[in-house]
């Protein structure tokens, strides 16, 4: 494994008040319950944590607080997806400063299907941008929301133009023979899946680990997967599958609801259920049918 990026990072869900603003000590409450259940490291203001809805300076006085609070830089992955390149610039370079140099990063998605010259430009710009020569960047590979896939050329160009700077992909588009190829690819690079139920295939093939948003509410079971992928039990995959499977329950549910329901039945703090426009709770019925079927699982907090 990539010895820079690698193991379990929750895509950490963000708790926002009624009125959409940052809920900043549960945010902190929740990062740090994530470490103590074994993880890695969290994954800030990635697509599960409802990053782009949030200003720049919201995400820079997250981290700040975060870094302030005993959490350690190196526990932590910012993402600075941004509409402007300027903005993630800038969002590089706060972190930077603040010794946060692992970094994910997806292209801007507002333009469909960018031809991918401009998209391999955009990502260098961010990089010389930035000027950090520590910096370890994951590309966000996730084209079901930005409308473009990272191919293998793109990455090996990326990676010749930024050596040491451009470490990894988080694999976002759920194929798992996507995600073992680019582990066989590119066996020097952090490989990061963000399909749970692919994780430990995934590790065994030479992937680095996960950054996934079931972790949220089950990191004491991913974090097994993760720790020993070649012996995943039985009971643990089916549990990921189960727990997975809520998110379906109903047609057309947003899964960032979906989590958020499921860790506020999880701990009883009906605030999460709140979410930052344009995203919105899920309504009565899919929620009913969300706690329904988590509390049909079953399995006792302290195992998930």
């Amino acid at each position: 494994m990539n010895p820079d990026i690698h193991g379990l990072w929750p895509a950490l869900l963000l708790p926002v008040a009624a009125d959409g603003t940052l809920d900043t000590p549960r945010a902190l409450s929740h990062a740090k319950r994530m470490l103590a259940a074994g993880c890695d490291g969290v994954t800030l203001f990635g697509t599960t944590g409802e990053g782009t809805a949030f200003t720049v300076a919201e995400r820079k006085a997250l981290l700040e607080t975060m870094r302030g609070s005993g959490i350690q830089a190196s526990q932590i992955i910012v993402t600075t997806t941004a509409l402007a390149l300027g903005d993630a610039i800038e969002l590089g370079r706060h972190a930077a400063r603040l010794g946060v140099h692992r970094q994910m990063f997806m292209p801007p998605f507002y333009f469909n299907q960018p031809r991918e010259a401009g998209v391999i430009e955009a990502v260098s710009q961010v990089v010389r941008g930035i000027g950090d020569d520590q910096l370890k960047l994951l590309l966000y590979h996730f084209p079901a929301m930005s409308t473009f896939g990272f191919s293998h050329e793109a990455i090996a160009e990326l990676v010749r133009r930024h050596p040491g700077q451009v470490m990894g992909v988080k694999d976002s588009g759920g194929s798992l023979d996507h995600a073992l190829a680019l582990a066989n690819a590119f066996p020097a690079l952090s490989i990061l899946t963000g399909s749970e139920q692919h994780v430990a295939e995934v590790m065994r093939a030479g992937g680095s680990g996960s950054i996934n948003g079931l972790a949220n509410v089950a990191p004491r079971l991913m974090a097994r997967v993760i720790n020993n992928p070649h012996n995943v039990s039985t009971e643990d995959s089916a549990l990921i599958l189960s727990l997975l499977a809520l998110l379906s329950i109903r047609p057309n549910m947003p899964f960032v609801g979906v989590y958020k329901q499921m860790l506020a039945e999880q701990i009883g703090d009906a605030a999460w259920l709140n979410m930052r426009a344009p995203l919105s709770p899920l309504d009565p019925s899919e929620a009913q049918a969300v706690c329904d079927g988590y509390r049909a699982i079953g399995a006792p907090l302290e195992s998930i």
